[in-house]
Formats: structure tokens, sequence, C-alpha cells
């Protein structure tokens, strides 16, 4: 490419570039939020509680919020890449680990920095993080893990594919 042709590419502007980040986001929170309010209303039903407290759900979209920021941070970090040799999936899976690796520091480090909001100690606080049962930690990452490798597997197809291919295959044409 020559000079010439680089200056005659539009320039993205930061301010496009902030747009963009808040529509991922938002589609990333209203996509975690939905399953996050499955996951609440399944607690409460399991408890059957009566009335449904809609404090949960309120709970579990700022939790959505949160967990598409740190997931955009950690693809910051540790940009997508897809490997055309080993397709899709397979190059997801090595960076799913990743990410969720990147989700849970960020977790416990926001678990120790609300103890610190609430005069308590930073490293007591970020133990507690997951009520101090690796189990509960297990669990809640399988659970992450499942919400979040279909979409990698979405944003490794737009790589492959592009977003106007990938919106076709996904929702058919105009």
């Amino acid at each position: 490419m020559t000079s010439a042709q680089d200056t005659s590419l539009p320039q993205r502007t930061l301010k496009d570039k902030a747009v963009d980040e808040a529509k991922k986001a938002f589609a990333l929170t209203l996509y975690f939020g939905t399953w996050f309010c499955a996951l609440a209303f399944l607690g409460v039903a399991a408890l059957d509680e009566r009335p449904i407290p809609y404090e949960v759900f309120g709970i579990a979209i700022i939790k959505a919020g949160i967990s598409a920021k740190f997931l955009l941070i950690a693809q910051a970090i540790f940009p997508m890449k897809v490997n055309a040799k080993h397709g899709v999936l397979r190059s997801m899976l090595l960076e799913s680990f990743v990410y969720l690796f990147i989700v849970l520091i960020l977790n416990y480090l926001e678990a120790g920095l609300e103890g610190v909001y609430h005069h308590k100690e930073f490293m007591d606080s970020m133990l507690s993080f997951g009520q101090r049962n690796p189990m509960h930690v297990l669990a809640m990452s399988i659970v992450y893990w499942l919400i979040v490798w279909p979409y990698l597997v979405l944003i490794g197809m737009r790589l492959q594919l592009g977003s106007t291919a990938t919106l076709r295959i996904l929702f058919g044409s105009k």
C-alpha cells in the first residue's frame, strides 16, 4: 500500500472508538444480563421465595455490566486471534480459558476493593470471594465459561468471516 492510499483511508476518531466500545459493552451487558437474570430467577425459584425479590435482578444486571467490562478489558489485554488452520472452535478454546482466568483475577480484585470500601482488610475481602469455597469458585467458573463460550465463538466467526457474513449466516439476509 502506498502512502497516498494510507491517507485516503478514513481515520477513526477517539469518539468513534469510544462509541464502538460503548456499543460492545452494552450488547455484552444485555447478553450477560439475560443469563445472570435467568440464573438469579433459578436461584430464587430453588429457594421457593415468595414474593420474588426484584432486587436480585438489579444485582444481576449490575454484575452483568461489571462482567462485560472485565471481558472487554481481557480482550484489550489479550486480543482474540483465530488461527485459520485450527478453525474457530479450537482457536477460541485456549482463549476462553485465558479470559476466564483474567476475569477471575479481576473478580478477586473487585472483592478486595469492595472490602476496602466497607472498611475491611483488602486481602481478607479478596480471599472471601466465592464464599471462601474453592468448589463454589469452580462452579461459578464453569457456569461463566459456558456463558462466555458462545460469545467467543461468535466473535471468532466474525473475525474469520466478517460482520456482514456472520450476521447473514445467523439472521438471514435482509
